[in-house]
């Protein structure tokens, strides 16, 4: 390899838009929608130096022969600036938190909400 780019992952989900509605809850900002009017099938998302994609689950199969499994697909780690008040907001916004806020041995406050497919979101803040 010649070149380091950027790189990132691409999540396959049910609602294009419910997860956008989601992850923006999270912090990130829309870079991009395909198609540009209308429903998109593709978003993409930056947060501070990280980047999401969020595809329809129609895709891999579409254009790979590829079918999307059930959740949990992935988990996705990110630090916030308060674990237990970002967990409210998303409790309240009616997303499922699958842990509470808890310390952690490593240093940590821990938590896991859900995202609309059922994946697991760690949100941590360092003590």
């Amino acid at each position: 390899m010649t070149s380091q780019r950027k790189a990132f992952p691409v999540l396959y989900v049910g609602s294009v838009r419910r997860s956008v509605e989601f992850y923006v809850l999270l912090g990130y900002e829309l870079r991009y929608q395909f198609p540009l009017e209308g429903e998109p099938h593709y978003v993409g998302l930056e947060r501070g130096e990280s980047s999401l994609g969020i595809a329809d689950s129609s895709w891999p199969e579409a254009q790979l022969g590829i079918t999307v499994g059930t959740a949990p697909r992935f988990e996705l780690f990110v630090y916030v600036d308060e674990v237990d008040t970002d967990v409210e907001t998303f409790r309240a916004a009616g997303y499922t938190v699958l842990q509470p806020p808890a310390t952690m041995p490593w240093g940590e406050r821990q938590a896991y909400i859900a995202d609309p497919d059922g994946n697991p979101v760690a949100l941590a803040t360092p003590i």
